[in-house]
């Protein structure tokens, strides 16, 4: 097991290294000049003055030299400060939004999971049955609609048509804080945001329980006399859960990139929020260090499901 744990610390550090790259060049490639985000556009500079702030800022120097720059600061915890909010720094503006955001899919994935295994079950327990046939159809929908959409969708008919769910932000402005007050406005970005995983939890946990049901053990059970509500549960489910938990695990991934959506159409104060205003505004630092957190977070939140699905089936750590 700890061999296991080792080898796949060492992986998630050389992803999260292989992002860091990826998003440094991507950004360094992108069109205009990136010291023209560090000054004010409506004063006007020289071009002594362009090249003496390129200068101070590090940004003459080759693109390797940069990045590894970069890096040795962000191993000390210094992400640098951000370039539309002056003085203030990278890492503890992103920790302030981390909270949020991690309570919004973490409500999120309460509910794709409490949608999702439930439904699958029903699908494989009456296979083909108009039953299955609807849930099959929603999980496809589920599946198929972008983040984007649903959140704009869901907005106009819960918020502003059905008004069954506040528009926006995460509490009500000027009201003291109150827990009925963050659950009401958590609730509805929530589901939207619950939809996909619910989806593909869903449809995996069907074809698993169908696997399992035709097994050589489930059968005896039957023979026994075993109680069918028991030789679905006990016997069934619970082996069937294995694939899904790694499937739970990574869906975290896919949550975080429909996140960004929702969070920008609900105007909620999170990581995706934060990554869009500093996309908006070319603020690199921040899109920096918002990418390595939310790119450590979810490679050790797929850690933990490595592990956990290990400790379950020895035959992984074998593997």
């Amino acid at each position: 097991m700890t061999l296991f744990l080792v080898r796949r610390l060492a992986i998630g550090l050389l992803m999260l290294l292989a992002l860091s790259v990826l998003v440094f060049v991507l950004l360094r490639l992108a069109p205009g000049d990136p010291v023209s985000a560090y000054i004010n556009p409506t004063v006007p500079l020289s071009p002594e003055a362009l090249e003496a702030l390129r200068l101070r800022l590090g940004l003459d120097a080759p693109l390797p030299v940069q990045y590894l720059g970069w890096l040795r600061a962000a191993v000390t915890g210094d992400l640098g400060f951000s370039i539309q909010r002056v003085g203030v720094p990278v890492l503890p503006l992103v920790f302030e939004r981390l909270g949020p955001t991690l309570l919004l899919m973490a409500a999120a994935l309460v509910i794709a999971i409490a949608l999702g295994i439930p439904a699958g079950i029903i699908g494989a327990v009456r296979r083909n049955s108009p039953t299955d046939l609807g849930l099959s159809a929603l999980a496809f929908v589920g599946i198929s609609s972008p983040a984007f959409l649903t959140a704009l969708l869901g907005l106009f008919l819960f918020s502003v048509r059905l008004r069954w769910a506040p528009s926006g932000n995460m509490l009500t402005p000027g009201a003291p804080f109150a827990a009925g007050d963050l659950i009401a406005h958590l609730i509805l970005p929530a589901a939207i945001l619950a939809l996909g995983q619910a989806a593909l939890i869903m449809r995996y946990m069907r074809a698993s329980l169908l696997e399992v049901l035709n097994q050589d053990y489930v059968r005896t059970a039957r023979a026994k006399g075993v109680r069918e509500a028991m030789v679905i549960v006990k016997h069934a489910v619970r082996n069937a859960l294995l694939p899904v938990i790694t499937l739970i695990g990574s869906t975290i991934g896919v949550s975080v990139g429909g996140a960004i959506f929702v969070e920008s159409v609900f105007n909620w104060p999170g990581m995706g929020l934060l990554l869009v205003n500093a996309v908006e505004t070319r603020d690199y630092p921040v899109i920096m260090g918002a990418t390595l957190v939310v790119g450590a977070a979810v490679i050790l939140v797929n850690l933990l499901t490595d592990l956990a699905y290990a400790a379950v089936d020895p035959r992984i750590r074998v593997g």
